[in-house]
This record gives C-alpha cells, structure tokens and sequence, in this order.
C-alpha cells in the first residue's frame, strides 16, 4: 500500500528541527565513534548494483552495506555508544571525561554501580550491550516474546543482564522505563515518549553518520559540491522512525529544497509511521505488529522522529514479509554484474518497496520514478540471526559472504 503524504513540503531545512539534529553535531558523533574499538574503521560500502536498477527500470541502485559496520551486523552500532557517552558526559560532567576515554574504557572503576537499560528487539539492545561493556557500566536489556533465544543469546555475550516479558515491543518499552523509575536506572531507548527525548535524539545523531557517509562518496574526495543532488529517491525503513529521521534530516539540511524524494517503507502488520501520516500525527499501528522484520515490528511512532518526517517523506509504504524474504533472496544472489549482499530480514524493507513500486505503474508515477531515477538504499543489517537468515535465503550468510568475495574485484 501507498499513501503519498500531502503535508510533504521542498523547503530548505527548518531552523527548529536543526536546533535538534544538524550536519555539525552528525559529525561530531562520528569523530567521538572514531575511538570505540566497536567499529570497523572507516566507511561502509556504498555498491551500484546495475543489474537490479535495469530489471527495475531504473536509472541506478546503490545500496549501502551497514552489515559491515561492526561485528554487531547493524547500523544500530551507531547510535546506542554515542547515546550512551552523551548521557554519561551530562551525568558526570565536570569529572574530566571524554568521548574517547569512556570508550576506552578509562572509568570503569566509577561506572561500576551505573545502571543502562532499554527494551529491544535485538540490534539496538546488543549495541547498547557493546558499548556499555566496552566502558564498564552495567546494562540491563528487556526482551518481549517474539524476540528469538539467538538474538538473547547474542545480547548476553556482551555482558548484559536480561529481563523477560510476554507482550510486544511496545509493552518492553513500558517495562523498561518501569523498571529504571524504580531501581534508579538509565533508560537508553531508541524511542521517545512523553517526557523522553534527549536520548533518542542522541540516538538518531548517531545515525547520520550513515548519510554523511553516503554524502561523502557521492560528492567525492575532491569534495566537490553543488546544488543538484546525486540521488532522486531514498527508501527507507520505518520502525519507529529513528533511522530515517536520522537520514532524512541530514540529507535535507545538506540540499535542502533540492532534496530527494524520500519513501518509508514498514511491514504491513507493523504501520504505524504510515498509519501517523494517514493521521496527520503520531499514531499507532493498526495490525499485530509481529513481522519477520523483527527490527521493524513497532506499533508506536516516536514523537520526536515524527516531527523530522511528518513534512519531509513524500510517501508511506507497506510491504508483506513474503516481499521482504523476496528481497532478501535477490541481494544473496547477486548476479554477473551486481555484487552479492548478505541482508537481513529488517534490513531489505527499502529494496522490498522499491521492487514493488517499479512492477505497480501507478505507484511509481506518484512518486516520480522514471527510467532517470537514481536510487539510494540502505541495507541496515545483515545476518544479526543467522539461523533465520538460512532458513528464509535458503543458504547460510557464510556461503553468500563467500561469493560476495569471490566476486570482489581483488
């Protein structure tokens, strides 16, 4: 489904939203992640895949790979450790602390008895595990039912502490600000809510690397700048809307009214950024929210990232878990001149709303795209469980890595 969102404005990049999210502080997070050893040094890969941009009548595809990020396989290694040293650096301000030395661990003996905690379906919570273990703070992360015993698992191999709920992802939210109110704990969410913004926006900075990184490459190492911009359209997950605010805002800051055309792509059982735009305003999925997408299986907008997308994303859009496991499957194969791509379920919702817009004739001409278009998406995980990924891609992430360097030029 689409919905072509008619409060989407071209203007150059409000004074108000850059008060909370701008190019300057974007950078500034990615000079601090610079120093966690987390990382893999430099920029992910942004890939022209040829082949799928013809067989989707499209100009080009680029996707950018944020399965290479870090041994996390997520871009979600961006936003969690730079939300968490902004908390600690407010928390113990005046003790000397630094981006770099919390990263490095340097404090351990004082962050002993600090307390970091957040629900997760699995990305976020292992990055906040990450960092947290790498600067010597406890962490404490609230899993609902749907969230699998690999992903627990693969949460608790950094150190952290797990509480187990029934429910969905919306109601470990509630039990995780539950739980801090009453032990005196942290709460490090990727969500907002009502009194709760700080972090998320920390968080969602975080995640502007990803399109300064993009911004970097397009314009190349000259730095070459203009006016016209490289891309024409962007599709973006949804979740509950902390990626592509951060994305999104970035990219209208740095062209402004000549921004691309910017697509959020959810599950449809899981719709609650394309059920707030129906609205007019924050509101709630209308269906079980329990998606194969398991990182995109929100039911609750957050507010703050809202305010970023409810006048800059141009359409809203709704995929089946059929047409994500189908995306999944393409970017494994690869073809003669596309490079294969190990991609999670999460992470393919873009691709997924791509293919569906280029086979659906009306759907394509109501955003603009042609046989010109040039095409930015973001593979934002890879196979962060890899038992699922087998089973849904039909062979394991080891086997598609594999002919992914097979086919790297050397």
């Amino acid at each position: 489904m689409l919905y072509v969102n008619p409060r989407a404005t071209r203007s150059p990049y409000p004074a108000d939203l850059q008060d909370i999210m701008s190019i300057a502080r974007a950078q500034q997070s990615r000079e601090w992640l610079a120093h966690w050893r987390g990382l893999t040094p430099g920029s992910t890969p942004l890939r022209a895949l040829p082949d799928l941009a013809a067989s989707l009548g499209v100009g080009s595809v680029l996707v950018k790979d944020e399965a290479l990020r870090s041994a996390l396989g997520s871009f979600k290694a961006l936003g969690a450790p730079i939300a968490l040293v902004r908390l600690l650096l407010r928390e113990f301000e005046g003790r000397g602390f630094t981006a770099k030395t919390l990263l490095d661990g340097a404090h351990r003996e004082v962050l002993g008895g600090f307390t970091a905690i957040s629900a997760t379906d699995g990305n976020h919570g292992r990055a906040l595990a990450a960092a947290a273990q790498s600067i010597g703070c406890r962490c404490v992360i609230v899993l609902h039912a749907h969230v699998s015993q690999e992903r627990e698992q693969a949460i608790a191999a950094y150190g952290a502490e797990i509480v187990r709920i029934a429910g969905n992802y919306d109601a470990s939210v509630e039990e995780a600000a539950a739980l801090a109110e009453r032990h005196g704990w942290h709460v490090v969410s990727d969500t907002s809510y009502d009194g709760y913004e700080a972090i998320p926006r920390d968080v969602m900075q975080g995640y502007g690397t990803v399109a300064a990184e993009v911004v970097e490459t397009l314009e190349g190492d000259a730095g070459r700048k203009d006016d016209v911009c490289p891309i024409t359209h962007v599709f973006l997950q949804g979740g509950v809307g902390g990626l592509a605010a951060g994305v999104v805002s970035y990219l209208w800051e740095r062209w402004g009214e000549r921004r691309p055309t910017f697509v959020v792509v959810e599950p449809a059982q899981a719709d609650c950024l394309y059920q707030s735009a129906l609205a007019g305003k924050v509101a709630s999925a209308s269906g079980s929210v329990d998606s194969v997408m398991a990182g995109l299986a929100c039911g609750e907008t957050s507010p703050l990232a809202w305010r970023f997308l409810a006048s800059s994303v141009d359409a809203f859009m709704t995929v089946s878990d059929t047409q994500a496991v189908e995306a999944m499957q393409r970017l494994a194969r690869g073809s003669e001149r596309d490079v294969p791509f190990v991609a999670g379920e999460s992470g393919v919702a873009g691709l997924a709303g791509l293919i569906e817009a280029a086979a659906t004739p009306a759907v394509a001409s109501a955003i603009g795209l042609t046989a010109d278009s040039r095409v930015l998406l973001i593979s934002t995980e890879g196979a962060t469980a890899p038992s699922v990924y087998a089973e849904l891609v039909g062979e394991t992430a080891d086997a598609v890595a594999t002919r992914q360097q097979a086919w790297l030029p050397r």
